[in-house]
This record gives C-alpha cells, structure tokens and sequence, in this order.
C-alpha cells in the first residue's frame, strides 16, 4: 500500500476492523517511513452480472443506482439507513450468487420490490411507481391492494357473503 503523504510503498497494519453489514475490512495503517497514520477500506469484489436494460443496452451492476431509487422511495419515512444498507447487501449476494453473465434489470425491480414489500409498504408503492411506469391508475391502484391490508369491516363483509 501506497503512503498517501510521502508515497512510500512500505507500512504496516496497527488496527482492522470488519463491518458487519457492508462486507468491508477497515484497516489503520501507520507509514514505516514517514510515521504518518491513514485508513484504507478492503472490499470484496464480486463479479456481478451486466445489466439488460428495456431498451436493450447493456450497462455494468450498479449499486448507487439502486440506493438512489432506494433513498427516493424511503423519502421522509422512519427508514434507518442500516436497513437500506442490509437490503441492498441481500440484494447484491442474491444477485451475485444466481451466477449468470447478464440480468434483466425487470427481475432486479421485483427482486428489490420484494424486499420493500417486508420492510414499508410506503416505500413500496414509491418504488413500484417509478420501476413499474405505469399506464393507468388501475395499475397503481392494484399495487396499493396488493400491500395494502383489508380492514376488519371489509373482512367481515367477504365472510359473509
């Protein structure tokens, strides 16, 4: 490793620590030259199948694009972060370990629908909006009673019948 002040290539590790939710090592490194001490994050490269967009290009996985969709759906809820974190590191590991060279990014949409559906409904029907590019308000109003539960009144009412 590269000392960022004085470009020595010579050091030595004083502290690691793993994060327990973004796979990452972080590592404290003390400059045998200079004395100077820096941090340096390992992360485990995974290979991650190309994205098949609907148009039909083709771009590489990319995770700032789904925390970014993530963040926007999640806006103004009491959605801790370190959720939005772990989902997005399940995700990854689910796409990761289906081992195929390329994936539509539809199947990326509902395997992230899948997990917001577990985590807010909210969030959900946002993400929805915006992956599903719906046509029609039918369309939006079928999601919203997809995830939306049926009030007792309703409940009685079907039993009825």
């Amino acid at each position: 490793m590269q000392c960022p002040f004085c470009k020595a290539n010579n050091d030595q590790v004083v502290d690691s620590r793993p994060s327990p939710t973004s796979g990452t090592i972080r590592r404290r490194r003390q400059c045998i030259n200079c004395g100077r001490r820096f941090t340096t994050y390992e992360v485990i490269e995974l290979r991650l199948p190309r994205v098949i967009k609907r148009d039909g290009s083709r771009e590489d996985f990319d995770t700032t694009k789904i925390a970014r969709g993530l963040r926007s759906a999640c806006q103004k809820l009491p959605i801790p972060s370190s959720k939005l974190e772990a989902l997005i590191h399940d995700l990854v590991s689910d796409v990761e370990s289906l081992g195929v060279d390329e994936i539509k990014s539809e199947e990326i949409g509902r395997l992230v629908l899948a997990r917001l559906k577990d985590l807010d409904a909210v969030a959900y029907v946002r993400f929805a909006s915006v992956y599903s590019a719906f046509s029609d308000v039918q369309q939006f109003i079928d999601v919203i009673r997809n995830v939306a539960p049926v009030p007792a009144s309703r409940k009685k009412r079907r039993a009825s019948r």
